[in-house]
């Protein structure tokens, strides 16, 4: 249990705190550990001056992204019972310990520190940062949970637009192995620091309070939420928890298909016609997608608070099956179209992560949300190995039986179509939890206090 300066006792808001500090405290996490997005910034230099392959220097994002599931996961209760500072200052510790860990590895050219610092210790950091502040933002902002997590989760999206350029100025054009020590070593100093920001900002509500004007009710009256609250553990027995693992794992799951190969695809497609797309455009586009995937965590979340979150999980998985079709059947005929449909695809890949929450609240309640949050982030666990798998897998055995240009990817596109409408008819199943799994009357307390 968290004691003294970090126990949640000791960040009751005062009266008349503003709310309005939580998003900066949340984002100073959420722009920090985005940087996670930005690792192939290092994966270049990596590979030349420690002599890896490709696969090798994938390893540490990868593990990364493992640890962030499993930490949300485990650690979701953890949060819940002691408390947003507390997590907050453990995403610090282990996300700045990451990369010190990392730059001793690179200093001392044993890249297995490298994967157990930023992988290993740093994942945990991503996954703890991750859920840290979602439920106490929704607990501050119960009258637009979606617009309240949007703005932190946005964090998550644009952190690598920070990250990737001053990485890149950090390295210079031929970084030596003593130039990526020292990059890892500033970064872990200066997240540290800037997430000790939020550590020191963040409160939570007193028992009992509302914001002014706010009428839980007429809110209600507005989207399908049930009425209780359910534990983590009861949330796990529920169809609801389960057809909501499904929509993330396969919304996920599309959207990375595009992300993680982003700037080679472009080139592919456009390979063999009049106008061929070079790496400055390429990379150009994945700024572009990087630009759309933050966007889309505020918009599309914002936007959920007024048609409900079943209804903007439709129009993500079912315009996103539709886009990904228009690209399939357009094939290399317009740059245009094509940019477009993948600009929105990432846009609902990064509004999926960002309605979630609030989902999860209308569903489960305020009880135990960040707990039931972090459980659910396995999908993403599930879809980062999945989403790739199926695009690298597919376009390495199209090139190998002699195809190019767009037939790399088109087998894999019409699969992400059907996953989409899975995830589509996954989401029409969700309604209100039975009241079975409710908690008793004033168990809303525990771990909650709004």
């Amino acid at each position: 249990m968290a004691i003294g300066f970090l126990a949640r006792s000791r960040i009751v808001a005062p009266p008349g705190w503003t709310r309005w500090l939580v998003p900066p405290a949340a984002l100073s996490i959420h722009l920090s550990i985005g940087q996670a997005y930005a690792w192939s910034v290092f994966k270049t230099p990596l590979e030349k001056t420690m002599h890896l392959s490709g696969t090798q220097s994938g390893l540490p994002f990868q593990l990364g992204i493992v640890m962030l599931g499993l930490s949300a996961a485990f650690g979701g209760t953890l949060v819940e019972k002691n408390g947003p500072r507390w997590a907050m200052f453990v995403a610090t510790v282990c996300f700045g310990a990451g990369f010190l860990v990392s730059a001793l590895g690179v200093a001392t050219g044993q890249f297995w520190l490298v994967v157990v610092g930023y992988g290993g210790i740093g994942g945990i950091g991503l996954g703890i940062g991750y859920i840290s502040p979602v439920s106490t933002l929704i607990k501050w902002f119960p009258d637009r949970p979606g617009m309240a997590t949007g703005i932190a989760i946005m964090g998550f999206g644009g952190g690598a637009l920070i990250a990737s350029p001053w990485s890149s100025a950090m390295l210079g054009t031929a970084p030596t192995t003593g130039d990526i020590a020292t990059a890892f070593l500033i970064h872990g100093l200066v997240y540290a620091v800037f997430m000790t920001m939020g550590v020191l900002i963040v409160r939570v509500p007193a028992e009992g309070w509302k914001p002014r004007g706010f009428e839980p009710k007429a809110v209600q009256a507005k989207a399908m939420i049930s009425a209780g609250n359910v534990s983590a553990a009861n949330a796990l027995k529920t169809p609801q928890f389960w057809c909501l693992w499904i929509v993330l794992c396969l919304n996920v799951t599309a959207g990375i298909g595009i992300l993680e190969k982003a700037a080679p695809m472009i080139g592919d497609f456009f390979k063999n016609t009049s106008t061929p797309v070079g790496t400055a455009a390429a990379a150009g586009f994945v700024a572009m997608l990087s630009l759309t995937n933050m966007l889309g965590r505020f918009v599309w979340s914002s936007t959920s608070d007024l048609v409900g979150r079943k209804n903007i999980y439709r129009f993500y998985l079912g315009v996103g099956a539709l886009l990904y079709l228009v690209i399939a059947l357009t094939t290399n005929s317009s740059k245009v179209v094509f940019v477009l449909c993948a600009m929105l695809i990432l846009s609902f890949y990064g509004g999926g992560f960002a309605t979630l929450p609030a989902y999860l609240k209308d569903l489960f309640g305020n009880y135990q949300v960040g707990a039931i949050h972090g459980r659910l982030l396995t999908a993403w666990s599930v879809a980062g190995v999945l989403g790739p798998l199926i695009v690298d897998g597919i376009a390495d055995s199209e090139k190998s039986a002699g195809k190019s240009g767009p037939d790399l990817y088109s087998t894999s596109f019409y699969i992400m179509i059907a996953l989409l409408v899975v995830g589509f008819i996954a989401n029409e199943f969700v309604r209100p939890v039975k009241e079975k799994f409710h908690e008793p009357v004033g168990r809303d307390q525990v771990g909650s206090e709004a």
